[in-house]
């Protein structure tokens, strides 16, 4: 009877990033020039890959993925939360809400994927270098970045419909500044200890089977690395994949700490999906430039055709 008489939520109040009143000014000064540096760096690589002949191999292709993953990414939550420090409208529509949760994990698990299919392909270059290009091929290459759009899009299917089937009848207010899981259930008016069970089962397997396959790939690597002579080879080895590892590194770290920790922690869950939104996909285009110098050629190339300076 309660569920009859009580009324369907139409939309929801994002509280915003907890113990910030007041700071709003701030913070919106603060995190704009983040979210800019994102959308130029990742713009950046994504011209100078298609650019330059020299980058069209699938570690490029890849890397040319994960830009538009990271601006898309970054690009879910980050304008309403910088709208909402203005000073605008807190409120979301459900049906935005439903929208914002899905590509969130849809993007989130992609990038996942990627790394992984990053790490294969560094794989087979280093292990398999004379049937690179075979293995590799741009039929491979493009079926594995379909597939990690299809698995992307199966994973966050089962979490949206897991978290949107429950009857949400108020309060409407989502401690959070964009509508994600941890923040959703407890306004839902009904049991979500399955939701939570298998959420918490999702997030994890495909966390920890995508980074069991990059520890496999790179303990293969690191073996045939190891085998070689010459220290300018292993050098050139252990550099095209040391930007792969700090971005794991740093893709990985956010996950663990806000959906497979015991007991969540509001806040730390905030601070780290902060970092997750608008730190992280900044950070990919400088891992991936600062270390790798074809990219920094093209992109020099790209400078100097813009300004119309004679290439030094």
């Amino acid at each position: 009877m309660e569920k009859k008489n009580c009324s369907v939520v139409t939309e929801f109040i994002l509280l915003g990033i907890p113990h910030t009143k007041g700071l709003e000014t701030m913070l919106f000064v603060l995190f704009l020039p983040f979210y800019a540096c994102t959308l130029l760096g990742n713009v950046s690589i994504l011209v100078a890959i298609l650019s330059s002949s020299r980058l069209h191999t699938p570690m490029y292709f890849f890397l040319g993925n994960l830009s538009v993953f990271d601006m898309s990414f970054s690009s879910v939550t980050c304008p309403k939360m910088l709208l909402y420090l203005m000073g605008l409208s807190p409120l979301i529509s459900y049906e935005s809400c439903v929208s914002q949760l899905f590509f969130f994990h849809f993007l989130g698990s992609i990038e996942c994927f990627l790394y992984t299919v990053m790490a294969y392909d560094r794989f087979t270059a280093i292990c398999y270098p004379l049937r690179y290009t075979v293995i590799m091929s741009p039929r491979i290459c493009g079926a594995l970045a379909v597939g990690t759009w299809l698995l992307g899009c199966i994973h966050s299917s089962i979490l949206t419909l897991l978290t949107f089937t429950l009857p949400y009848c108020g309060p409407n207010e989502v401690d959070h500044f964009f509508c994600d899981i941890p923040a959703l259930l407890p306004l839902a008016c009904a049991d979500t200890s399955l939701a939570q069970r298998v959420s918490f089962t999702n997030v994890g397997l495909v966390s920890l089977l995508c980074f069991l396959l990059i520890l496999l790939s790179y303990t293969r690597i690191t073996i045939s690395i190891l085998h070689i002579r010459s220290t300018e080879g292993r050098r050139r080895a252990f550099s095209t994949c040391s930007a792969h590892l700090i971005a794991i590194l740093c893709a990985y770290g956010p996950i663990i700490t806000v959906y497979l920790q015991p007991m969540a922690n509001p806040m730390l869950g905030t601070v780290v999906q902060i970092l997750m939104n608008l730190v992280g996909p900044m950070l990919n285009p400088l891992i991936y430039t600062l270390r790798n110098k074809e990219v920094k050629t093209a992109l020099k190339i790209i400078w100097h055709r813009t300004n119309h300076v004679p290439e030094s």
